[in-house]
């Protein structure tokens, strides 16, 4: 594999550093630590998006609050600024799960599910407005998504995902392979199903937008501040003590480097390549003039993007889990990982054999047991967090920064009616049970997705199924 990749890995490669999104940023001016302690009406903890956006609606809401955020690195850091990009109308979760969760309290889990698809699509447009409003130069477009399938049993599940999501209050089209070739070139394409409700951004400049504009709104933010302890009223760190009367918990996939929290929310690894430009040649031939976001009806699916400045950036799953729920080091990613990437790209692109990959990077999201997201708040402790995206955050945590607000504020409103709030999930099992459920379900994953490849079926192939069970996916 490694003498195969020999060419397009280049001498020049770039392996971590966060991600390649953040060298397009331009120089990174960390802001000052916590001086010391300090009383403030509201601490978040985490300087991602959802910390981010809880600040930003808070500090609207509540114009004479004090609010402080805390972060360790810098805003953006972990997966803010690693992800794909895709800020999509795609709801985070199991749909069963929601459907339960309304039905346990007495409400119907369809109309629960229909609101969580309305709230999600809505989502979008208002991170493009708030995008627009504070003048954040992030490559969005709104260029909508397409989910490729490559063999029968993908189109069986997309067709069905197309008439499920419909009955949800989703618009999706289906295409043939020739209304697909007319987007895009994509080996062994036969079908694809396509919604307008999706925008391209870059994340790390989308990140650095809405911080700056937190600051602007008279927010506090304090980087390269490590919390140690979180309590009723106080936060500890390693620069001063915080007492506030609200406390926001805004790790997602870092929840499990706090002390106690490392069953809690499983840290799944998501790696990504994107290549140097790509010539306009090659453009010619693999189309892909509307910058559709682009995903695969696969198990084991790759997600990727046409950057603004004309590359390939392309992500999967990779390594999918680090024994512990260890956390990687800034980013940096596996060989035989980057290596599996290039060969989906080449598979899908063709004519990207000879393209060089630029940068290489990886990231943790966010994953509870019943995969499915929480957003809580206790106001007898004052504490309240948001987590559990799956890898659909992006939207995701602007619809939780929106809740959290009304939480903190003590309104009830339709956000804080969704079933996602307030839904509480078992912890993840000891180890080394943790690892082993979690590279047999990729594992499996993988077996089945060359099956339906080979064998034509348009049936799902039953190891899919069964580790879809046993995972608590399905």
């Amino acid at each position: 594999m490694r003498a195969q990749h020999s060419a397009t890995y280049g001498g020049h490669m770039r392996n971590g550093d966060v991600s390649f999104w953040h060298s397009t940023t331009g120089p990174l001016a960390i802001r000052p630590p916590l001086p010391g302690d300090r009383d403030a009406d509201i601490a978040i903890v985490g300087g991602g998006l959802t910390g981010l956006w809880s600040a930003y609606y808070l500090a609207e809401r509540l114009p004479d609050a004090r609010i402080v955020v805390l972060e360790r690195e810098f805003c953006g850091f972990g997966a803010s600024g690693r992800n794909g990009g895709w800020l999509s109308a795609e709801v985070a979760g199991n749909r069963r799960t929601y459907a339960a969760v309304a039905e346990s309290r007495g409400r119907d889990g369809l109309d629960a599910n229909r609101r969580l698809t309305a709230t999600m699509r809505s989502g979008v447009d208002e991170v493009l407005d708030r995008i627009t409003n504070e003048s954040i130069e992030c490559d969005a477009v709104k260029s909508g998504v397409l989910h490729i399938a490559r063999c029968a049993a993908q189109d069986a599940r997309l067709r069905a995902e197309i008439e499920h999501e419909e009955h949800l209050g989703g618009r999706w089209e289906y295409l043939d392979d020739v209304a697909v070739t007319e987007r895009i070139t994509v080996a062994g394409a036969r079908s694809a199903m396509y919604s307008s409700q999706c925008a391209r951004v870059n994340p790390a400049k989308l990140t650095r937008g809405v911080a700056d504009a937190v600051a602007r709104r008279g927010v506090q933010i304090f980087e390269g501040t490590t919390v140690t302890g979180i309590g009723p009223r106080r936060v500890d760190t390693d620069r001063g003590v915080v007492r506030a009367e609200s406390i926001l918990v805004c790790l997602e996939g870092f929840t499990a480097t706090m002390p106690g929290t490392h069953r809690k929310l499983l840290p799944m690894n998501s790696s990504m390549i994107v290549t140097e430009p790509v010539d306009d040649e090659i453009w010619d031939r693999i189309g892909w003039g509307g910058c559709e976001l682009l995903g695969e009806t696969a198990h084991a699916y790759t997600y990727s993007q046409r950057t603004a400045d004309g590359r390939i950036a392309l992500g999967g799953r990779g390594v999918p889990y680090r024994f512990g729920s260890g956390i990687d080091d800034r980013g940096r990613t596996q060989e035989r990982t980057t290596a599996s990437l290039i060969t989906a790209l080449h598979e899908m692109f063709p004519a990207t054999a000879d393209t060089p990959i630029a940068h290489t990077w990886c990231g943790v999201l966010g994953v509870s047991r019943d995969w499915s997201a929480s957003i809580c708040y206790d106001p007898v402790t004052g504490i309240g967090s948001a987590s559990g995206y799956v890898g659909s955050g992006l939207t995701t945590t602007n619809v939780a920064g929106r809740t959290l607000c009304d939480l903190v504020a003590g309104d009830r409103t339709d956000l804080t009616d969704l079933p996602w709030v307030g839904h509480r999930t078992r912890n993840w099992e000891p180890e080394p049970l943790r690892w082993l459920g979690v590279a047999t379900m990729y594992a499996a994953y993988r077996t089945a997705d060359r099956r339906e490849l080979a064998d034509g079926s348009s049936r799902t192939n039953v190891i899919a199924r069964m580790a879809d069970r046993v995972s608590g996916r399905s």
